[in-house]
């Protein structure tokens, strides 16, 4: 584990695979390997945060997420930054594995090593994002420029890759509804970038625009900036995406964000094993978020979970 976190922090993208099997992994040890990695290059190891933009993107089943990212990332390669995508997929009951292999969908270079894209599947986790992806995001962060979670288009309960991204596009396209949808779901509370996929049908994509920019005004949520891309060629508007998500990174308090995604990671760890009994144990989900703030923020996921076992057994 120490060679491949050395790996990592000296930015060998090569190291990604093996990092995406270590977490992904139900072999004996696999998950003290784990935590043994992401001990070694956490923020009090590495004396700063991971250095990668980490980028969520989600929205409807069919509104284009696949072909949008296909743009992204040809279009972050050309500002020379290396790229992982993460795209989560929904599970199969039979085998468990991935159904839609969201990587064959994205369109890039096979020869170009610095992108590399994975499908993970769900499995039964609510949430939108498989249980190996944060711990996976965490730890190519530390060597990619960006790294992207795409999270499967289930609606309301995929907010939770909010927790896990330093910015969340959500994708809609014009003319499906989805505004009010968004509105009554609260997913509207979710978005930094807003992104209207098609463009190119003009008149339609507009007043989607017009919708969405009143729907953030009733919110008082006019800082998220509202965006219309086409990725139907010639591609448009694809710069402007990446300026408003480097733009919502520039002035984001990183190791705040950073922090607070940590102690989410480590309660939803922590309830996935233990179930409402063991959130119970610790008066509520409430009263453990407070107690996790009270705990040294340079602890990382896997000793932020133990902390809250020990507290249990107290």
């Amino acid at each position: 584990m120490s060679e491949l976190a050395d790996r990592l922090r000296a930015g060998d993208l090569s190291a990604a695979p093996a990092v995406l099997n270590l977490m992904e992994s139900r072999a004996p040890g696999a998950r003290s390997e784990a935590a043994e990695l992401l001990a070694a290059i956490s923020p009090a190891s590495l004396g700063r945060e991971a250095a990668a933009h980490v980028v969520g993107v989600t929205g409807p089943p069919g509104v284009g997420k696949s072909s949008l990212l296909s743009r992204l990332v040809a279009a972050w390669r050309a500002r020379g930054r290396s790229v992982a995508v993460l795209a989560v997929d929904p599970s199969s009951r039979r085998s468990g594995g991935s159904l839609l292999g969201d990587r064959a969908r994205i369109d890039h270079d096979p020869a170009d090593k610095q992108v590399f894209i994975r499908s993970m599947a769900a499995g039964d986790r609510l949430g939108g994002l498989a249980p190996a992806t944060r711990a996976a995001a965490e730890a190519l962060a530390v060597a990619f420029d960006v790294v992207v979670i795409e999270t499967v288009g289930v609606g309301q309960s995929e907010t939770e890759v909010a927790d896990a991204a330093d910015t969340v596009a959500v994708v809609i396209q014009p003319g499906s509804g989805d505004v009010l949808q968004f509105l009554k779901a609260g997913i509207m509370e979710v978005p930094d970038v807003l992104v209207v996929t098609k463009a190119d049908l003009g008149r339609v994509a507009e007043r989607a625009m017009s919708d969405l920019r009143s729907a953030l005004g009733s919110l008082g949520a006019s800082d998220t900036r509202v965006v219309a891309v086409s990725s139907v060629p010639p591609p448009s508007c694809i710069d402007e995406l990446l300026d408003a998500l480097d733009a919502h990174r520039d002035r984001l308090d990183l190791r705040a964000r950073r922090l607070w995604a940590r102690r989410a990671h480590a309660l939803a760890e922590f309830a996935a094993e233990y179930g409402e009994h063991g959130l119970r144990s610790l008066g509520g989900r409430r009263q453990a978020q407070t107690w996790l703030a009270e705990l040294d923020p340079g602890l990382d996921v896997p000793a932020l979970v133990r902390q809250l076992q020990e507290r249990t057994r107290g």
